[in-house]
């Protein structure tokens, strides 16, 4: 199960957050400045997974970007580490190559996006299409 979800860049900044167990909010600035701290001090030929107090820490980095997922000991850590490259090829399909600034300005968007994918952290849809269809919907209403 998915504890954490955290899109961080390289200066440490988190630009998206969303929890799905109930840390109290001064325990995660605390929480995501040691995972942080944990993931961008390491090297690129480094494994991407890290055992980390009583979960694991799976990331990637996309350009100045950092994906990091909390999971507890049960989860494939490669399944979580696919899952993390489906999200962001469905954000690059819907903002036509992501950028940090599209995630700042977007971020209800990018929100539902993950809504769409993650329900009370289990995975629930990897199809980009169905992921992406509320999203269009929305656009067109606003558009009209």
């Amino acid at each position: 199960m998915i504890k954490f979800f955290l899109m961080v860049n390289k200066q440490g900044q988190t630009r998206l957050s969303k929890y799905y167990e109930h840390v109290e909010i001064n325990k995660r600035t605390l929480l995501e400045t040691e995972v942080i701290r944990s993931c961008l001090s390491r090297s690129n030929e480094q494994c991407s997974f890290i055992e980390f107090k009583d979960f694991k820490l799976i990331y990637r980095q996309y350009a100045a970007l950092f994906i990091v997922v909390g999971v507890n000991d049960t989860e494939n850590e490669m399944a979580i580490y696919g899952f993390i490259h489906n999200f962001v090829e469905v954000l690059d399909e819907y903002f036509s190559r992501v950028s940090e600034l599209d995630i700042m300005f977007n971020l209800n968007k990018v929100h539902i996006i993950l809504d769409e994918m993650v329900l009370n952290g289990c995975i629930v849809e990897t199809n980009r299409a169905r992921i992406l269809a509320p999203l269009l919907i929305l656009d067109k209403m606003s558009e009209s």
